[in-house]
C-alpha cells in the first residue's frame, strides 16, 4: 500500500539533552517521475535490507513513477515469494526530483509443530509427509488452502465424499513460529446403493454394472473392489458403458441422460442412466492408404478385421494403436519398430450402406528415424558402462519402440533402480534429419541387503548374518578411495551369509559376474560353502560333538544369453562338488555313519525370462526353466557288481530287549556268525526276529559307504511361472513345478542326498546335503515328504496379487493363494491328481536394505501324510535375500 497525496513526514531534532519529534509537510504531485533515492525496510523481519530490496526488484537511482506500475510490481513479486502476510510502502521524504521510501513488512510465521486429528497415529505421519508440512515451512494463506484441499480430495477419492478439514493456527511461545491443527472429519463413505438403467434391451443391467470398473453397486461378496462413488471416475464409467456398446457393434449407442441421487440421511447414493442403443453395425471393406512399406494383406493380417465382422469400435483402436501395452501387437508398432517414427495411423469411416460401415486406414509413413545420442542421468553409484551394456537403443542404429522398451525392462531387472521411476525422455526429435535423442531417467536404490536376526527354531536359538551386495566392484577392492562403504558400481553380486547355532554352523560365499570378459552378457558365477552340525538329540536338546557330520561344497559355472529362439532364452551350465564327512553320525539316510561321500555333477539349464520391468512385482510375462543335473554314471566302469554285493541269506536275532549286543545265527545251520546290533528287523517270529543282514562279514554302514563312496544319480526339474495383469495392477501369478530324481543303476540305488522336502515356507534350513525345499503353505515345513525326502514331486499354484505401494522406499503388496503339491518315494506311487491342496492370503514388503519379508496364513485342507486330520491354519514367515 502507498500512502498519496500529503504526507507528514517526522524528523527528529536533538536539542542538549532532549529529543523532539518535528513534523514537516511534503507534497507528493500525482503522476510525477521521481529518481529513486533509495528504500529503507522497516518491520520484524529476519532478511537483510539488502536482501528484501534486491527481491522487490527497485534499484537506487532508477526512475520511478509514484503511484505507478514500479511499486505495484514491486508489491507484487514480494507477494509471490510467500514469505510475507503483509507489504506497505511509504514515502519517507521528496528532496527535489528523489524520493525516499519505506518499506514496511510483517512475516509471515513459520511452522513449528502440525497435529493431525481425526485419523490414526501412524495415517496421521504418512499424511504430515505427504502433505509436507515440515518444520520452519512458511504458513500462510495459501498452505492452509492447499493443504485443506489435498486432503479433502484425497479421502474424496476413498470414498469420504463428505469429508472435512478444519485447518487453525496459534502462535508459538516465540512471535515468529506458530502451531498448526489440522481436524479431519471423514464422515461415513459414500456407497452406491443402486445403479440401474433404462433404455437397454441387447445388454443386460448386470453387463452394464460390470463395464462401470470403478464406480460400483454395494455388494457384501466383493472383495478386491469396495462400494464408493468418486465424480470423475464416475464420469469415466459413464464412457466405458458406450464403449461396451461399440465392443458389440452398437456404434450409435449414446447416454440420453443420467442422474446420482444423494440419501443424506443413510448416505448412499443412486444412480440411473437412461441410454439409446441405436442399430448394430458391421465392419464392410477396409481399404489401406499410403502404406509402401507393408502390403495390403500383410497390414489386414496383423489387424484381424474382416468385412462382416460385428463392428467393434473398441477393437479397431487397439488394432491401430493400443496405449495399454506399450509392446503391442499393432499397427502403430509395427511402424515404429521398423524406424517409423514419425508415422500416423488414423481409421476413417468413408461410407455407411444400412448397418454396414466402410473404412479407410490412411497410413502417413513419414522417414525412417535413428537414435542419435543415448544418455542415462540420475545414476550416482552405478557406472555408465553397466548400464549403457543393457540398452538395445544404440546411437546409429534405427529406431525401434520395441527395443526402447525392452532398454526399459533391462534396466528395471538390474535391480539397481526404481523401476517403477525409469523414464525415457525423447529429446531433440528431428523429423526434418530423421534423428532422435534419448534421455534415460533413473533413481538410484539401495542394492545392498543385511540380513542380521537371530530366532528360535530346530530346538534352539539360531543367529544369523546375511550381507549381499547387488552392485559390488571388485576391481576395486584394493582402492581405498573407492570404499563409500564399499567398492560399488560394477554391477557384481557378492554375497556372504553365516549361521549357527549350538548344534551347527554354516559359512557361504558366492560372486558372480553378469558380464564376463566386459563384451557379451555371459554371465560367470562361482560360489563356495562350508557346513559342520552335530549330532543332536530334539527331546532332551543335548548335543554330541563328538558326532559330527560335515559339507564343503564348491561350485563354478556360466550363463549365455542366446539369439535363438530369441534373446530372452539362457543356457547355462555349471559344475560342482560336495564333500560329505560323516564321523559317527548315524541318523535318517546315513546308515554308514562313518566315513565320506564325494558328489561331482554337471548342471545344465535352458530358461526364458521375459517377466515385466519390476523384478519386485511384474505385471506381465513369463519365465520358463528345464534343467538337468547329472553325474557320471560310476557303475558303468568301475567293476562293481552292485547286485551281488548283498548277500541275501536270512538270518535270527534273538529276541531280547534290554541286551545291547546280540547273537546272530544263520536260520539253515543254526551257526553264530556274527554279534552286533546292526540287523534291520522284519518280522517276528515266536521268540526270534527274522532279519535281513549283509555279507557276514560286512555291516549295513560299510555296505552303504562302498554304494556311496561317489554319489550316482539324475535329476530333471520344470518350472513355468506366468504373470497376467487382470485389471490395472491386479496380476494373477500362475506356477507350475515338477521334479524328478533318478538312479542309472537301479541295483545301486538312489542316493541319500539331492531330495526334495515339500510343505511350509519354502526357506531352507541349514542342511547344506542337496535338497530342495519347496514352499507349500497350509502345511508345517517338510512334512509332505517323508523323512528321508521324496524323489520326485509336483506343485500348482494360483496367487492374485494387488500392491499397496511400489515404492522406492519398500514395495508392498497383498496376495491370495491357492496351492496343491505332493512329494512320492518311487514313480510307481506317482499320481498327479493325488495332491494335499490349500489355501490362503499374505503380505510381502520389500526394502532395498533387507530384502524381502513376508507373512501368509493358509489353511491346509487334507491330512498330513499317516495323520487322518486336515492340517487345519498354519501361519508361515517368509524371509527371502535377494542374491
Amino acid at each position: 500500500m502507498l500512502k498519496k497525496g500529503l504526507q507528514l513526514l517526522f524528523t527528529i531534532v536533538i536539542i542538549g539533552n532532549s529529543t523532539k519529534l518535528v513534523a514537516q509537510e511534503t507534497k507528493l504531485e500525482n503522476g510525477k517521475e521521481y529518481i529513486l533515492g533509495g528504500v529503507e525496510v522497516t518491520g520484524k523481519i529476519k532478511y537483510s535490507e539488502q536482501t528484501v530490496v534486491t527481491f522487490s526488484g527497485l534499484e537506487k537511482g532508477q526512475r520511478i513513477l509514484v503511484p505507478g506500475e514500479d511499486i505495484s510490481t514491486a508489491i507484487k513479486k514480494l507477494w509471490k515469494l510467500g514469505l510475507f502476510s503483509d507489504v506497505n510502502f511509504y514515502v519517507n521524504t521528496i528532496k527535489g526530483d528523489s524520493i525516499f521510501l519505506e518499506l514496511n513488512l510483517i512475516e509471515s510465521p513459520k511452522l513449528s509443530d502440525v497435529k493431525i486429528q481425526g485419523i490414526k497415529k501412524g495415517k496421521a505421519e504418512d499424511l504430515i509427509k505427504e502433505v509436507d508440512l515440515k518444520k520452519g515451512k512458511v504458513v500462510n494463506e495459501n498452505l492452509v488452502t492447499t493443504t485443506k484441499n489435498y486432503i479433502e480430495n484425497k479421502y474424496k477419492k476413498d470414498g469420504f465424499y463428505n469429508t472435512k478439514v478444519f485447518i487453525s493456527t496459534t502462535p508459538d511461545s516465540t512471535e515468529t513460529e506458530v502451531k498448526m491443527l489440522v481436524n479431519i472429519d471423514k464422515g461415513d463413505k459414500v456407497k452406491v446403493r443402486s445403479i440401474a438403467f433404462e433404455g437397454n434391451s441387447e445388454i443386460s443391467d448386470t453387463k452394464l454394472r460390470k463395464a462401470f470398473k470403478n464406480t460400483k453397486q454395494r455388494n457384501p461378496i466383493r472383495i478386491f473392489k469396495a462400494s464408493k462413488y468418486i465424480k470423475e471416475k464416475y464420469k469415466e464409467d459413464l464412457v466405458n458403458v458406450i464403449d461396451k456398446y461399440k465392443e458389440k457393434g452398437y456404434r450409435d449407442a449414446r447416454i440420453i441422460s443420467d442422474s446420482v441421487t444423494y440419501d443424506k440421511e443413510k448416505n448412499l447414493i443412486d444412480i440411473k442412466v437412461n441410454l439409446e442403443e441405436g442399430r448394430k453395425y458391421y465392419f464392410g471393406n477396409i481399404r489401406y492408404l499410403g502404406n509402401t512399406v507393408y502390403t495390403d494383406q500383410q497390414l489386414a493380417r496383423l489387424l484381424g478385421i474382416k468385412k462382416g465382422d460385428v463392428y467393434n469400435g473398441v477393437l479397431l483402436q487397439k488394432r491401430i494403436a493400443d496405449n495399454t501395452k506399450p509392446d503391442a501387437e499393432d499397427l502403430t508398432n509395427l511402424y515404429q519398430n521398423s524406424g517409423y517414427l514419425f508415422s500416423s495411423i488414423n481409421p476413417v469411416e468413408v461410407k455407411t450402406v444400412n448397418d454396414t460401415i466402410d473404412f479407410e486406414i490412411r497410413i502417413t509413413e513419414g522417414p525412417i528415424a535413428y537414435f542419435n545420442k543415448i544418455t542415462v542421468v540420475g545414476n550416482d553409484k552405478t557406472n555408465d558402462k553397466v548400464i549403457y551394456r543393457e540398452l538395445r537403443t544404440k546411437p546409429g542404429n534405427k529406431y525401434s519402440k520395441d527395443d526402447l522398451v525392452r532398454s526399459i525392462r533391462e534396466i528395471g531387472q538390474l535391480g539397481f533402480f526404481d523401476p517403477e521411476s525409469i523414464k525415457p525422455d525423447f529429446k531433440n526429435v528431428d523429423a526434418q534429419a530423421g534423428t532422435v535423442d534419448i534421455e534415460y531417467n533413473v533413481v538410484e536404490k539401495g542394492a545392498s541387503q543385511i540380513e542380521l536376526q537371530g530366532g528360535y527354531g530346530g530346538g534352539g536359538f539360531i543367529g544369523t548374518l546375511g550381507l549381499s551386495f547387488s552392485n559390488f566392484s571388485a576391481r576395486n577392492i584394493f582402492n581405498k578411495d573407492a570404499y563409500k562403504p564399499l567398492p560399488m558400481g560394477d554391477g557384481q553380486k557378492m554375497s556372504l551369509r553365516l549361521q549357527g547355532s549350538s548344534y551347527f554352523q554354516t559359512y557361504s560365499l558366492s560372486f558372480s559376474e553378469p558380464w564376463f570378459g566386459g563384451r557379451k552378457p555371459v554371465s560367470f558365477s562361482t560360489s563356495i560353502s562350508h557346513s559342520k552340525q552335530f549330532l543332536y538329540n530334539y527331546s532332551t536338546r543335548d548335543v554330541t560333538r563328538n558326532q559330527s557330520f560335515n559339507i564343503t561344497s564348491l561350485s563354478v559355472g556360466i550363463a549365455k544369453q542366446l539369439n535363438v529362439p530369441d534373446d530372452f532364452f539362457v543356457l547355462s551350465q555349471s559344475i560342482s562338488f560336495q564333500y560329505y564327512d560323516l564321523n559317527n553320525y548315524n541318523t535318517g539316510l546315513f546308515t554308514f555313519g562313518n566315513g565320506a561321500s564325494r558328489n561331482i555333477a554337471y548342471t545344465i539349464g535352458l530358461s526364458r525370462n521375459s517377466k515385466g520391468v519390476n523384478p519386485i512385482y511384474p505385471t506381465y510375462g513369463s519365465e520358463f526353466s528345464v534343467t538337468g543335473r547329472f553325474t557320471p554314471p560310476y557303475s558303468l566302469f568301475n567293476g562293481v557288481d552292485y547286485a551281488n554285493l548283498k548277500n541275501q541269506e536270512e538270518y535270527k536275532l534273538k529276541y531280547t530287549e534290554s541286551s545291547g549286543i546280540v547273537p546272530v545265527t544263520n536260520l539253515s545251520t543254526g551257526e553264530v556268525v556274527y554279534e552286533g546290533d546292526y540287523i534291520r528287523y522284519s518280522t517276528i517270529d515266536g521268540g526270534y526276529i527274522k532279519a535281513t543282514a549283509e555279507n557276514a562279514d560286512l555291516d549295513q554302514g560299510k555296505y552303504d559307504q562302498k554304494r556311496f563312496n561317489w554319489l550316482e544319480y539324475y535329476k530333471i526339474k520344470f518350472k513355468a511361472d506366468w504373470y497376467t495383469r487382470i485389471y490395472d495392477k491386479l496380476v494373477l501369478r500362475s506356477l507350475g513345478e515338477f521334479g524328478f530324481m533318478g538312479a542309472y543303476n537301479q541295483d545301486r540305488g538312489l542316493v541319500p542326498f539331492e531330495r526334495f522336502y515339500l510343505g511350509g515356507d519354502g526357506l531352507a534350513n541349514f542342511s547344506l546335503d542337496g535338497r530342495e525345499v519347496i514352499q507349500l503353505r497350509g502345511y508345517p515345513n517338510n512334512s509332505l515328504s517323508s523323512t528321508d525326502g521324496g524323489t520326485i514331486y509336483n506343485k500348482f499354484s494360483l496367487e492374485l496379487r494387488y500392491p499397496i505401494t511400489l515404492k522406492q522406499a519398500a514395495s508392498i503388496y497383498g496376495l491370495t493363494f491357492l496351492e496343491a503339491g505332493a512329494a512320492y518315494n518311487e514313480f510307481k506311487d506317482y499320481n498327479p491328481f493325488k495332491m494335499q491342496r490349500s489355501a490362503g492370503f499374505g503380505l510381502r514388503v520389500f526394502m532395498p536394505a533387507f530384502g524381502l519379508l513376508g507373512i501368509d496364513f493358509a489353511h491346509g485342507f487334507d491330512p498330513i501324510p499317516g495323520q487322518g486330520v486336515k492340517s487345519g491354519w498354519q501361519t508361515h514367515f517368509i524371509i527371502g535375500q535377494q542374491f
